[in-house]
């Protein structure tokens, strides 16, 4: 179970607003359009960041994967990178050697292991982030795009993961901007609108409402484009009359 309390995270121009609860055992996504405050709320969870005001409670393990190669040292090699990265999610050395072929092989890195994570593609940073987190069953799995980077043999196999840490009882909050993907892999969704909650509960609600926004969003823009050239047109329109009265 994961409960926010009267959450604020206060910036100049943005304000994170709202409440929720997150249950156990279920993938929850969450939703919403760029600067509706998804990924600051899910570093606020993580603890990467500090609330203005308010609470987050959490029973159990978090486990998050926010940015593509966080916590990662470029000079280093991936294998260095482990074992780097395992350390900061808090697990031991000795745990991590003993996972340390599985992870490699899940990544499919090969013999790229043993580069510096410098010459790395984005996707391939994901790949070894997505690996080393999800090595262990943790109590609760912060993702944040991570699913949508990567060829789509290792996303299939990604979101196979997912479901089989969900199968394990594993809570998961998800963010994805693939609305098909939310909907194919969770089962709740919460939508965020300008850092507040305007839409919780099942996945298939939630979507059809963000859908609806989303197309409302392309209307208005048509609209606009519409009403812009009209006004563009006339106006070459008036100014053909005044050259040709001149």
């Amino acid at each position: 179970m994961l409960e926010i309390n009267k959450l604020q995270k206060k910036y100049e121009n943005f304000e994170l607003n709202c409440s929720m609860k997150v249950e156990k055992g279920y993938i929850t996504a969450l939703v919403g359009e760029n600067g509706a405050g998804k990924s600051t709320l899910l570093k606020v969870i993580a603890g990467v960041l500090k609330p203005t005001e308010g609470s987050v409670q959490s029973k159990g393990k978090i486990v998050p994967l926010l940015e593509l190669g966080a916590g990662f040292d470029k000079q280093y090699t991936g294998a260095e990178n482990i074992y780097l990265y395992g350390s900061l999610l808090g697990y031991s050395k000795e745990f991590i050697a003993s996972k340390y072929r599985e992870i490699v092989e899940f990544s499919e890195l090969g013999d790229f292991i043993e580069v510096p994570v410098k010459n790395y593609s984005s996707g391939m940073r994901a790949r070894l982030g997505f690996s080393i987190a999800t090595v262990v069953k943790p109590d609760i799995l912060i993702l944040d795009e991570v699913l949508s980077v990567g060829d789509a043999q290792f996303r299939k196999k990604s979101e196979a993961k997912i479901q089989s840490m969900f199968d394990q009882g594993v809570t998961v909050l998800f963010v994805s901007h693939s609305l098909e993907q939310v909907k194919r892999i969770c089962d709740k969704a919460i939508m965020l609108e300008h850092g507040t909650v305007i839409a919780s509960g099942d996945v298939m609600d939630v979507a059809a409402v963000y859908s609806q926004k989303l197309q409302q969003k392309r209307e208005r823009k048509r609209h606009m484009r519409k009403r812009l050239n009209k006004e563009l047109n006339e106006q070459a329109k008036r100014s053909k009359e005044k050259q040709k009265n001149s």
